[in-house]
């Protein structure tokens, strides 16, 4: 008999953990169930943010179709001769979904001669005038002041600390290109916008207005479709170079900046950018005073080969300083791909009309990468 109360006593006692379990887990069901029905929805967050949205101007729609009225602006292409396929998908989707409606010409930029190949098969791809141009040796170089044995072994460190192109010499003199360069350089002096285009990336909605015309109209310096984090051990002091040029240079800030979105509570940088790969800019901004005075800042530290400061935080941190956070614009409108992530507009007519294939389920705004909805939030 004692033995039978003891193990009844054990069985009791063993359920209890489970029956303990299994009604924490009918709880946390029940929160997650209650939480996917109310939880805000990314067309929710959407559309808290203040959409400039082109095609409810009817006039820049109607002015977008007379020819006269565009606007003095290329389409950039920094690419290499082996890109030349990738290259060639980009521009198929480019010139279908909108340039074959607008033709504006193309400025293919890279530090060695186009291949014949490369030249023939990008021409016959678009109706638009194409030029080929190399860049200076100046603009793809080391500066006096970098000691390259420094920067050899920084590289060498960089990549077995698996940095992304820690150990890429050619990605670092591409970085600082187009950080200080490529708005200066011969083929693009006469061009007051540009649209950069890149390999490897997708159109995926039709676009029925010129942006152009929508930047110039709207007075915009920038526009971009992603933002996200930077990874940190690629810019460990760029930070720390531009609050000193921010001490030393604070007449150059904008008073009404977008500080607010690069940095944290603790007035450090929380390492979101502007994916550059994107861009539709005014080149004039870049030629400003202020940002040139900020690149040379930035060039003398050495933290383009030194590191592997991007393009891309540069930019944005340039135009946080700079440019009245009204003079840029998120271009929700225009689906953009470039692995692994896309933007996707979610406004029903966008699909309903057949303008766009992309899924905006698959839109990378709302992702816990992203930083645009602290963008929004702006």
């Amino acid at each position: 008999m004692c033995i039978h109360i003891k193990y009844y006593e054990y069985r009791i006692s063993l359920s209890r953990p489970i029956i303990r379990f299994l009604i924490l887990s009918l709880i946390l069901s029940s929160l997650l169930i209650l939480y996917n029905c109310f939880k805000p929805t990314i067309r929710d967050d959407f559309f808290k943010y203040k959409y400039n949205d082109p095609y409810k101007d009817i006039d820049l729609l109607m002015n977008s179709r007379i020819k006269t009225n565009k606007v003095n602006a290329c389409i950039v292409v920094l690419a290499r001769n082996n890109e030349l396929y990738q290259l060639k998908s980009s521009m198929r989707q480019f010139e279908e979904r909108w340039n074959k409606k607008f033709n504006y010409p193309y400025v293919f930029l890279n530090d060695v001669e186009f291949s014949e190949a490369f030249i023939n098969q990008t021409s016959s791809i678009t109706q638009s005038e194409t030029k080929y141009a190399v860049i200076p040796k100046e603009m793809w170089s080391y500066p006096s002041w970098i000691n390259q044995t420094k920067a050899a072994e920084n590289r060498k460190k960089a990549e077995q600390d698996h940095v992304i192109y820690g150990g890429s010499e050619s990605y670092r003199h591409m970085c600082r290109f187009n950080s200080g360069f490529f708005f200066r350089h011969p083929a693009l002096l006469d061009y007051d916008y540009y649209w950069r285009l890149e390999p490897s990336v997708e159109f995926m909605c039709d676009i029925d207005y010129d942006p152009f015309l929508f930047m110039k109209k709207n007075d915009l310096y920038y526009g971009f479709t992603i933002s996200l984090y930077e990874f940190e051990d690629t810019i460990p002091t760029l930070w720390n170079t531009t609050k000193k040029f921010m001490k030393e240079y604070p007449h150059y800030i904008n008073d009404d900046n977008s500080l607010k979105w690069v940095t944290n509570d603790e007035n450090n940088y929380n390492l979101c950018h502007f994916w550059s790969n994107f861009e539709i800019a005014n080149l004039n901004f870049w030629r400003s005073e202020q940002y040139i005075k900020y690149f040379e800042y930035l060039d003398k530290e050495g933290g383009f080969f030194y590191e592997r400061w991007g393009d891309a935080p540069v930019h944005s941190l340039g135009l946080a300083l700079f440019v009245n956070k009204s003079k840029i614009h998120f271009f929700n409108d225009i689906s953009y791909s470039h692995p692994p992530y896309q933007h996707c507009p979610i406004d029903k007519e966008f699909h309903e009309s057949g303008r766009c294939h992309c899924n905006p389920n698959k839109s990378f705004d709302t992702d816990w990468y992203s930083c645009t909805e602290k963008w929004w939030a702006l």
